[in-house]
């Protein structure tokens, strides 16, 4: 008995709503009445397997997206943040912004090791350099 190499409608209506909705995945199996064995069959079948790891997968590049639109946003708010008022919270951010290049350069690297690349590396600030940075930022503002 051969496997079949297309995903049934009910299936494709399960991933639609797995991936497109707001629903629990408990939810959307009860919705299409798929028994949780079932569902567990089909993420072993490998047609099926495929698409979900595709959906995965678009989702992962949404949010990484996303996170890359915001990320300078983020960056300016925390420069921002520098001048408050709040001691604690003017403290939080200076220290947010001298982790920051770390935090980038770590992930850099993560990229350029799965894709293979030896792009070049961003260096590291000294705390020296990231304070007069801050010093710089705070008389601008």
């Amino acid at each position: 008995m051969g496997r079949r190499k297309r995903l049934t409608a009910r299936q494709l209506a399960v991933l639609d709503d797995l991936f497109g909705s707001e629903l629990e995945e408990s939810s959307v199996l009860e919705k299409h009445g798929v028994r949780r064995s079932t569902y567990d069959r089909w993420l072993g079948e490998k047609v099926f397997g495929e698409r979900f790891k595709q959906h995965l997968n678009g989702l992962k590049r949404r949010s990484e997206l996303l996170m890359a639109k915001y990320s300078c946003l983020a960056a300016a708010k925390l420069v921002e943040l520098t001048a408050s008022g709040k001691e604690e919270t003017a403290r939080k951010a200076c220290l947010d912004i001298m982790t920051m290049p770390n935090k980038i350069s770590d992930e850099v690297g993560q990229v350029n090791r799965t894709e293979g690349g030896e792009g070049e590396e961003l260096s590291e600030l000294s705390i020296e350099t990231a304070s007069k940075l801050l010093a710089v930022m705070a008389e601008e503002i």
